[in-house]
């Protein structure tokens, strides 16, 4: 976050109750540079990771478990902390079995929510090896690939971690495989996902495994503790507050940081000095269990997140039938869409799993199938405000 956007943030806060000090030490969505409460993993990781100082690469790995829990994070905090410390201008590894040192690997971390294909897979492990722009217009996936390729083939290697893998779509193992296919020798790759590896082809899934358990309830307390202290104003919560957080949301820190994001988000609209008990409330009844994950709906394409945005602001009677609701979304001041490309939009999320579609009570003298209207099934309060805090 840059000043000038810290101070246009002060300016329009100018007068009322400033809770909220620091958006992103709230954030779901953003992952602080040293995470709480993963010691453990953080060891597993580095123990896989172990080859990287004796001038190898280690093998493929999974790294798995429920949403919340932290995979993101610390696969991003390690990687970034590894990029810093082992390949930092003039950065070598120094072994004691030979008198030569060799580079050291580039870390790469791909976000397979945004970089959903082959070509964006390639073009997002390239421009993490090279120093010049890689173009995304005018080249080719297999021009992508041979350029890869070509760098690998001299003394840069890479280790990637792949985040998201096999979601709804998202890239899948199979994937991975075809496209690293060739490049054993010289990048190593690591899925991070949700899937239990039972649930996986045992020809696809990597020889290693490394799995992440939810978040002990204290552990939860202490990141939850953290965070507010960073992101909130003093005294504008209290530690039983925090603890309820945690309890409610078993081990998920996703929820915990989006119920009280939200609940913040609602004492400062009633322009309460502190998070009082009835805020914590809404805030809590804000996150629908389960929760679709913000990352993946504020990765959406901009045409989907500017539908989404609009629809959680319509009235309920303009939202009774899927039809009504794209007419009202395409009428509303700033979208430039047509109702029929809203509708499809609309369907879509549906079947995505961004909103439910809910039958809704027909009238007596009506006939045919019952309208159905559409129930977010994402956190909108906070949807919301992260939406209008990117675009500001």
């Amino acid at each position: 976050m840059d000043i000038e956007a810290r101070i246009r943030r002060r300016q329009r806060r100018s007068g009322e109750p400033r809770i909220v000090q620091d958006y992103d030490a709230l954030s779901p969505v953003v992952h602080v540079e040293e995470p709480s409460g993963r010691g453990p993993v953080l060891e597993q990781l580095l123990d896989h990771l172990d080859p990287i100082f004796e001038r190898s690469l280690p093998p493929t790995a999974y790294v798995w478990g429920d949403g919340g829990v932290g995979k993101s994070a610390v696969v991003t905090a390690l990687f970034e902390h590894l990029d810093r410390m082992l390949t930092g201008t003039g950065s070598v590894i120094h072994t004691t079995t030979r008198a030569r040192s060799t580079p050291a690997p580039d870390f790469v971390y791909v976000d397979a929510r945004v970089d959903d294909s082959e070509f964006g897979l390639y073009h997002t492990v390239l421009d993490g090896l090279v120093d010049e722009q890689v173009p995304k217009q005018g080249v080719r996936t297999d021009s992508l690939r041979s350029r890869l390729m070509e760098r690998l083939s001299g003394t840069d290697r890479a280790v990637v971690a792949v985040d998201h893998v096999d979601e709804l779509d998202t890239l899948g193992l199979a994937t991975l495989h075809d496209a690293f296919d060739g490049m054993d020798d010289r990048l190593s790759w690591i899925a991070v996902g949700r899937t239990p590896p039972e649930e996986l082809s045992s020809e696809l899934l990597p020889p290693e495994h490394i799995h992440v358990p939810p978040y002990q309830q204290h552990a939860l307390v202490d990141l939850l503790t953290g965070r507010a202290s960073d992101g909130l104003a003093r005294q504008s919560f209290d530690h039983e507050q925090i603890r309820r957080v945690a309890e409610w949301a078993e081990g998920d820190a996703h929820d915990a940081l989006t119920a009280l994001f939200g609940a913040a988000e609602v004492a400062t609209g009633e322009g309460h000095g502190r998070i009082h008990e009835r805020d914590l409330g809404a805030g809590l009844d804000a996150v629908p269990r389960p929760t679709v994950a913000l990352g993946r709906v504020l990765t959406l394409p901009e045409n989907r997140q500017l539908v989404l945005r609009t629809l959680v602001d319509l009235p309920d009677e303009a939202t009774t039938s899927v039809g009504e609701a794209a007419e009202s979304v395409a009428a509303a001041p700033g979208v430039d869409l047509s109702p029929s490309t809203v509708k499809r939009y609309l369907y879509e999320l549906a079947e995505e799993g961004i909103t439910e579609r809910v039958t809704t009570e027909r009238r007596a003298e009506s006939a045919g199938r019952p309208p159905s209207r559409l129930e977010p099934r994402f956190p909108t309060l906070v949807f919301s405000r992260l939406y209008d805090l990117q675009r500001e």
